[in-house]
């Protein structure tokens, strides 16, 4: 019986290996297929090509999107610090211009102050 278990596993291993040996010969699927079978494959072949169009223009937009996020990250801070640096004169300037109207002859102090020692 062992003898006949070892003989079945052989010939599997055999056929396996005779089957890849034809795939890769051409024996296994011939000419006479790809005429009966023309519309599947064309469609099969068009399906597969459409899947990597799709999945390469979707990976460059997904760069494209993240480049842009960074972007507009770095334009957010910008505008940021551009408004309050702009709100900053802003009010600076109309609180001159009130004091100046007001006539109470007071100047924005070129030294910052200072704290006596006690």
């Amino acid at each position: 019986m062992a003898s006949k278990k070892d003989t079945s596993t052989k010939s599997s291993r055999k056929n396996g290996t005779l089957f890849i040996v034809r795939l890769f010969r051409g024996q296994v699927i011939s000419i006479d297929f790809f005429a009966k079978h023309w519309l599947p494959v064309l469609i099969t072949i068009l399906v597969i090509m459409i899947y990597i169009t799709t999945k390469y223009t979707c990976q460059t937009n997904m760069e494209k999107i993240s480049a842009l996020e960074r972007k507009l990250e770095i334009v957010n801070n910008e505008k940021a610090r551009e408004r309050s640096e702009y709100m900053g004169r802003i009010r600076e300037t109309s609180m001159q211009h009130l004091v100046d109207s007001l006539h109470l002859n007071l100047r924005v102090q070129t030294q910052p102050p200072y704290k006596i020692p006690r």
